[in-house]
Parts: structure tokens; sequence; C-alpha cells
């Protein structure tokens, strides 16, 4: 028996956006997505803008030259805490930066909060 000329053409539908329950499209609910994870990405001028080129903990100055070395840090820790005031926010250089983060993983782990210690 022999299927060779038996080839039959399956026809695909191109498949059509669903609408969710709130009648929205897919396409629109992740164009409302992009907007609104957007706008926060703007924070690091506004915080240069309001506290200055300089850092917060070692007071060493910038200017435009070298202001990619000043950085954003979010006091609570949460990037995604951006008031438009600037209170959640300081502007420390990468040396302090780094400083203050390995500070709270030193203190995590010391407190028994750390990432990958063994519990004996």
């Amino acid at each position: 028996m022999s299927f060779l000329g038996s080839r039959q053409r399956i026809k695909f539908r191109k498949p059509q956006p669903k609408k969710p329950a709130g009648g929205k499209t897919v396409a629109e609910i992740v164009r409302e997505l992009k907007e609104v994870n957007a706008a926060p990405s703007n924070y690091r001028e506004q915080s240069l803008k309001i506290h200055g080129l300089i850092c917060a903990k070692c007071g060493r100055e910038f200017d435009f030259k070298n202001r990619n070395l000043l950085t954003v840090h979010h006091k609570d820790g949460n990037h995604r805490n951006n008031p438009s005031d600037g209170s959640n926010w300081e502007n420390l250089c990468i040396y302090c930066h780094d400083d203050e983060h390995s500070r709270e993983l030193l203190g995590d782990y010391l407190k028994g909060k750390g990432r990958g210690r063994l519990n004996y």
C-alpha cells in the first residue's frame, strides 16, 4: 500500500486575538502594561535634578562628564517605588552604592536570613 499519492492539504487558520473577560485584546493589554512600566524609567533624571550631582554618602561631586558614575539608590529597596518628590531616592556614587548593598547582604547573613546559608 502506498500513501505517496494521497497527500491532502491541511489548511491552518490564522489565530484571532482573543478578548479576555475585560473586553480588551491581548495586544491592548500588553500595550497598556508597557506604558505603565515605561513611566518610572525616567526616575534617574528626576533624582539627579532634585538631589543634584553629588553622592549622598561620601559627598563626591560629579559633573556632566562623569555623571554616569552616579546612581540612584532606593531607600526602601523597592525599585518600583518612585514617588515624584524623590523621597525614596538618594544619589550614590557606584562605590557607595555597592557598599550599601553589600552591608545589607552582610547584615542579612549575620541575622541568618542570608541566601545559601547552611543551617546546622
